[in-house]
């Protein structure tokens, strides 16, 4: 049975998380404005005003949704967490605050799953708890993220490991406890096998950070540069720092990915919500030409089409958290892509007609309008770049199909009229219609 109502006191919880964003969360993004800062653990200003809110968020039930309740959190499904990420998508600092910030989340999954009982003591349960943060340390910059091509290795010498190699785009390292790497065990083996994944504390002798890269957005003479271009040289690691056997690296990576493109698409919906918030209210605030802009028939095609495309996008990514939730694993990998897809192209137009419709305060950096579309670019690559995952929908919408054994389509019209003829020749023969 399909339903398309929320249960009464998870919509009570709901409600608070919205009250407590838009009071508390938001207020946050305009005090420490910049996208690296929620990582900061160095900024004590921040950290002093973090703490409590987290403990009010913890009092509510609401901290590390996404895990089980055996490592503190509520172990809510997708669908769950899509209603909520949506509203937590709104702020900056919001995923913080809920203990549910990428990359830790994908990271923590890792360690619950691969770590040792001294990993989990000594990473996983302070990342948990929000005192430290990870960086996923994967890309390479001859390879972008195709880990067929990745040449940063990890042989073994003795009881160790040593790693040697380039990594490119490791966000968040420079503030990171610990970074998870991906090397080339075994370049023999096929191309899913070849990798490992390794846990590295940030101490470790050997860790070059060449440059903090900036993006759009960044300033380099401020050192704003948060996506890490990380040389590993001679970097030695105890045996049991291997995440997972030998040689299951790209098992690992799968394992963290699916749940990370999901809960951006999520996280998507609430900033195009918040968008589409200020259109209409700058549309009815602002007059031009005698009347209001909401009078305005363009005006009002920007948000009509905007309501209709959050609206189906949101559908989208709540009709994949239902499927994550009740199919097999691996159901949902298709709608997984599609939402990666259509997130880019959604986000990109929602955010570009709130910046249209605000005019020259629109480009300014007097509004979040400025932040999220320096984000527009960088959504179509996270986690993959959009035209893979346009090829993996394709593959998944055309392995449900097969080629027709005829020499026309099996719509083609004369065939199927010929068949429907022999079908019911008797009747048409009757009636004269042969």
């Amino acid at each position: 049975m399909w339903e398309f109502a929320t249960d009464s006191d998870f919509q009570t919880k709901l409600d608070w998380v919205d009250k407590f964003v838009t009071e508390e969360c938001e207020p946050l993004d305009v005090l420490f404005q910049h996208l690296g800062q929620p990582y900061n653990t160095d900024n004590k200003a921040a950290r002093a005003i973090l703490a409590p809110l987290r403990d009010r968020v913890k009092e509510q039930g609401l901290w590390a949704c996404h895990l089980g309740p055996e490592l503190g959190g509520q172990g809510f499904g997708q669908l769950k967490l899509g209603l909520l990420n949506e509203i937590l998508g709104r702020s900056m600092w919001a995923p913080t605050v809920f203990g549910t910030a990428a990359p830790d989340t994908g990271n923590a999954e890792i360690l619950a799953m691969f770590g040792t009982d001294e990993q989990k003591s000594r990473y996983l349960q302070p990342l948990l708890d929000g005192d430290i943060v990870s960086c996923f340390s994967m890309t390479e910059p001859q390879a972008g993220s195709d880990p067929k091509e990745f040449v940063c290795s990890a042989r073994k010498d003795g009881d160790e490991w040593v790693i040697n190699g380039d990594k490119w785009f490791s966000s968040n390292a420079r503030y990171a406890a610990f970074l998870i790497v991906m090397a080339v065990t075994d370049p023999e083996a096929s191309p899913y096998r070849r990798m490992s994944m390794f846990i590295v504390p940030t101490e470790t002798p050997g860790i070059e950070i060449i440059r903090n890269v900036t993006v759009m957005g960044d300033r380099e003479e401020l050192d704003e540069g948060t996506h890490a271009y990380i040389r590993y040289n001679d970097v030695r690691l105890p045996a049991d720092a291997i995440l997972g056997g030998s040689g299951q690296g790209f098992e690992v990576a799968q394992a963290r990915l699916g749940g990370g493109r999901v809960h951006h698409a999520m996280r998507t919906v609430g900033k195009c919500q918040r968008a589409l918030d200020m259109m209409a209210e700058r549309a009815l605030s602002r007059r031009t030409q005698g009347e209001v802009l909401a009078k305005k028939q363009l005006v009002q095609q920007f948000i009509a089409d905007s309501a209709i495309e959050l609206e189906q996008y949101r559908l989208l990514v709540l009709k994949t958290a239902w499927i994550i939730d009740n199919k097999p694993h691996g159901a949902a990998r298709t709608y997984i892509a599609m939402c990666k897809v259509a997130m880019a192209k959604v986000y990109h137009d929602i955010i570009y007609r709130a910046i249209q419709i605000h005019g020259s305060l629109g480009v300014t950096t007097e509004t979040p309008l400025h932040i999220w579309w320096t984000g527009v670019v960088s959504l179509g690559l996270a986690d993959g770049p959009t035209e893979v995952h346009k090829v993996a929908v394709a593959r998944g919408v055309l392995a449900n199909y097969e080629p027709t054994d005829g020499l026309f389509p099996s719509n083609h019209i004369p065939t199927r009229l010929a068949a429907a003829q022999l079908k019911h020749a008797d009747i048409l023969e009757e009636f004269a219609l042969s």
